[in-house]
């Protein structure tokens, strides 16, 4: 039996499809992997895949779980599952991405620079548009998000890019 995550979830199962000599759809690989604590100790996170160029490159053999995405992205695109922890909260950050955030289980508080806030439940989908925000767990159960996060130019605000403030770089 494959071990839980950090946060008490179950493991995440990924499957990854590809192509054969002859051209034909095949499973490249499927494997079932946990969480991990990240340093900040607010959630567990798992990266399942990324891509170095938006659009992808389908061509590109390289396992997308193997490149360096850190907690958000500099270029391409990533999915990873984040479980945020009870009570826990990230950073008020902002990222030059759009970044789609599908509730798996529990829910989230997430709430924008001018302490507005709104709860998003169990099937929720968050659509984060390069906004300056944090996330929070005000309940005792993880919740499970899956985050789709996509590169985009900043936000042009009167004419000027507004500045990122990714959470690695947030004190």
């Amino acid at each position: 039996m494959t071990e839980m995550s950090d946060s008490g979830l179950p493991p995440i199962q990924r499957v990854v499809t590809g192509h054969n000599a002859d051209g034909r759809a095949i499973f490249k690989s499927e494997d079932v992997a946990p969480t991990r604590i990240i340093p900040s100790g607010d959630a567990s996170f798992l990266l399942l895949w990324t891509t170095d160029t938006v659009p992808a490159d389908n061509n590109d053999e390289t396992d997308g779980r193997d490149r360096d995405a850190g907690l958000t992205i500099n270029r391409g695109s990533a999915i990873r599952i984040v479980d945020m922890l009870p009570r826990g909260q990230s950073p008020m950050h902002r990222t030059n991405s759009i970044d789609y955030g599908i509730i798996m289980s529990g829910e989230v508080e997430l709430e924008l620079e001018d302490g507005r806030k709104t709860t998003v439940r169990e099937n929720g989908v968050i659509i984060q548009r390069g906004t300056n925000h944090l996330w929070r767990n005000v309940s005792d159960k993880p919740c499970r998000i899956a985050f789709i996060l996509i590169e985009a130019p900043a936000y042009l605000h009167n004419g000027q890019p507004l500045p990122e403030h990714k959470p690695e770089d947030v004190h």
